[in-house]
């Protein structure tokens, strides 16, 4: 059968050549992550390679290719999330009150940039930042006011949050703790991805080490005591917004991925245990094919390392549970009406590819924050593919594809390489002070930049089909009176509150931290529920662990 199919295809190939030197082939527009364009027929030959049993398995069952559940959304559909933050914590709240009678079924905060990286509203640093990019947070009492009148036992919440990620989520156990609500009973996420940031977006503040320990401390106090916390999400999504292709996403998520593994293991965390609260956070760009190949590889290999490093027997540790989000950097400016198209491209490939989260980006986004009309766009996008375009009633519809399988194969293969050469750098901390990672994604971006300028990637109403556009939509633009009238709620915060109790809070925190593989996270929430705020926990921890400057590019 083989021999019979190669020499048809060899034929038909001898075919097409002569068809193409009649009507040669137009410019393809899904070249591939490693610069190629895709084949023009894909058979049996292309995938002969993969064992059913070893390389696809069943829904459900190791390697997980075909995804984590044996039904998928046969059973539930995907969490549908809007990412959102903005001003002060009353606006985002009554946002979030917005998206959840609109339909949505999970909560995801964004912060603004002071938050992010550890400084209260009134610092010098924060100055035209608040509440700009995500919505600003000083203490306990502005986490109460986001999430007033939400039932945090019942809505899962997932916040965006690295360097602060653990005084945020000390701050959400101490809510729910004055409501009542017992930590065992919070569903959500915290992204404590701390590499990412020394790679891609930068708002880290302390060296990897101290930095990693902060990580892994919330492994250890979460397995605990919040068991249905997951307590990281692993995100490619910020290094492919940098600029890095599909097959990078892959490989340096994973790479991150291991390394938090292998320090969770080193402080003698069981892998089982902690990997099976492991997230990972994806972007989907709109190579409709290889974007869904890029989930199927990244689960594949994924279950591979955690079982052949680490030892992981639990299918649940070796599971790949990830969370989509539609590019942010493929929406345009020009014509952003187009933008809904490239979002539902998007976010069927996401399901297609088994997604468990998704967050639809708003058409707007290229020009301001969302405004309502354009999230409520975004969300009846997920809502229509839902219930409507009948994806959701098949498990991995497209596995077996020869094209998909190809592809997946393809994926992984060359991650694999980039993993490899990462572990002869030493791993990724190494890799990422170095500024091998780094590196790599600029290259590519830069690449990609080219292609767009000189026409050979085509970005529809940019370098192609332009239209003269003297006006533009309305945008949600912040006020600057919300940065004056957020210091005044901090200042006054600070003011009520006991100083004696305070001050004895802080005091313990510092001594915590500076005692080497001391629990750090216990502290840090009894600071919290002592009314520290966001910026003095961070400069306790800054002036024990120091400020990291950044690495070289290489």
């Amino acid at each position: 059968m083989t021999d019979k199919l190669k020499l048809a295809v060899d034929a038909f190939r001898d075919k097409l050549v002569r068809a193409e030197e009649k009507r040669p082939p137009r410019k393809l527009g899904g070249m591939l992550a490693d610069d190629t364009d895709p084949e023009p027929l894909y058979t049996p030959l292309d995938a002969e390679a993969t064992s059913y049993l070893e390389d696809l398995g069943f829904p459900g069952e190791e390697p997980f290719t075909r995804g984590v559940q044996p039904n998928m959304y046969r059973g539930r559909y995907w969490t549908m999330r809007q990412y959102a933050g903005f001003g002060t914590a009353a606006a985002t709240n009554k946002r979030y009150h917005f998206l959840l009678d609109k339909g949505q079924t999970g909560l995801s905060v964004a912060f603004d940039l002071p938050t992010q990286i550890g400084y209260d509203s009134d610092h010098t640093m924060s100055r035209g930042e608040i509440g700009k990019v995500g919505v600003a947070i000083d203490s306990i009492e502005d986490v109460e006011t986001l999430f007033d009148g939400i039932p945090l036992d019942k809505v899962t919440t997932s916040m965006t949050i690295n360097s602060t990620a653990s005084i945020l989520l000390g701050m959400y156990i101490a809510v729910a703790k004055r409501r009542g609500i017992e930590a065992k009973a919070l569903g959500g996420t915290v992204q404590n991805d701390i590499l990412k940031e020394y790679i891609a977006r930068g708002t880290y503040i302390y060296p990897p080490t101290p930095s990693m320990r902060l990580v892994t401390d919330i492994f250890r106090y979460c397995g605990d005591n919040v068991p249905r916390w997951n307590t990281i999400s692993i995100s490619g999504y910020h290094m492919r917004e940098a600029g890095c292709d599909a097959i990078q996403e892959v490989a340096f998520t994973i790479a991150d991925g291991l390394e938090y593994v292998k320090a969770a293991v080193d402080m003698g965390l069981d892998v089982d245990r902690f990997g099976s609260r492991l997230s990972f956070f994806f972007n989907c760009h709109s190579n409709f094919l290889e974007e869904i190949a890029k989930f199927r590889a990244a689960r594949r290999l994924w279950a591979r390392l955690m079982k052949d490093r680490f030892g992981a027997t639990s299918p649940k540790a070796m599971s790949m549970r990830f969370h989509t989000q539609t590019a942010g950097c493929s929406l345009t400016a020009q014509q952003p009406l187009n933008n809904v198209v490239r979002v539902t491209l998007q976010a069927m490939a996401a399901a297609l590819g088994g997604t468990q989260s998704l967050h639809t980006n708003s058409f707007d986004e290229a020009l301001a924050l969302p405004t309502e009309q354009a999230v409520r766009v975004a969300l009846r996008t997920q809502q229509v593919i839902a219930h409507e375009s009948g994806v959701a009633d098949f498990v991995d519809a497209l596995g077996g594809s020869y094209a998909i399988e190809a592809l997946t194969n393809r994926i992984e293969d060359r991650a694999v390489d980039y993993i490899r050469r990462i572990d002869e750098i030493g791993g990724m901390v190494q890799a990422i002070e170095a500024g091998f990672v780094q590196k790599e994604i600029q290259n590519t971006a830069y690449a990609y930049q080219l292609d767009v300028e000189k026409k050979r990637k085509i970005v529809v109403g940019v370098n192609k089909f332009q239209e003269d556009e003297s006006t533009r939509p309305d945008v949600l633009r912040v006020n600057e009176e919300v940065g004056r009238e957020q210091v005044q709620r901090l200042q006054a915060f600070r003011a009520r509150r006991d100083a004696q109790k305070h001050a004895a809070a802080i005091k313990t925190l510092e001594d915590a931290a500076s005692t080497p593989d001391a629990p750090v996270f216990e502290r840090i929430l009894d600071a919290v529920e002592a009314d520290a705020t966001i910026g003095e926990i961070s400069d306790v921890l800054r002036k024990v662990f120091g400020e990291y400057k950044g690495a070289p590019l290489i």
